[in-house]
């Protein structure tokens, strides 16, 4: 099986059947994340417990497959984990975007190191980041008050 049907399989069940697009009961965390450029809009819910641990993360909204796949695939990541693992996985994802990733870290996005290449793309740049970019914000700010909710565009990508 060639690499291209590799990444498309991975792409295709995490896009058409993603086991995190629900609504989760009690968020701690709500942040909303928008690509105005192509119209991709999701809403990350994180449940954040009293010692930092992700407890359980879902989304919803609207998207191109990249940005719904991407998304899906690192909550299945970042779900059991601390929050500074979740913010370190977020580094290594940008680093691999960006072509500065280690091949341990390429290993350690699991399914994610799947969207390595998406930098030669630079359209769909903006779609694979915005739930890293979205779930970053959310914890690197320390948001955790029960109900927060913030709309902004996150996907700034003028350094990539």
């Amino acid at each position: 099986m060639s690499l291209n049907s590799i990444y498309g399989e991975i792409l295709n069940e995490h896009n058409l059947r993603p086991s995190n697009k629900k609504e989760i009961k009690d968020p701690t965390i709500t942040l909303e994340g928008k690509n105005p450029t192509c119209g991709d809009d999701i809403i990350l819910q994180l449940k954040v417990n009293d010692e930092g641990i992700i407890e359980d993360g879902g989304f919803s909204g609207s998207g191109c497959a990249i940005s719904q796949a991407s998304v899906d695939m690192m909550l299945d990541l970042v779900i059991g984990e601390p929050k500074e693992r979740a913010i370190e996985l977020a580094g290594k994802f940008m680093g691999m975007i960006k072509g500065t990733a280690s091949e341990e870290d390429i290993e350690d996005l699991d399914e994610a190191g799947v969207l390595k290449d998406i930098s030669h793309m630079p359209a769909r740049v903006k779609c694979a980041v915005l739930g890293w970019h979205t779930m970053e914000e959310m914890l690197m700010k320390g948001i955790e008050t029960e109900g927060v909710h913030m709309d902004h565009d996150t996907c700034t990508t003028e350094n990539m």
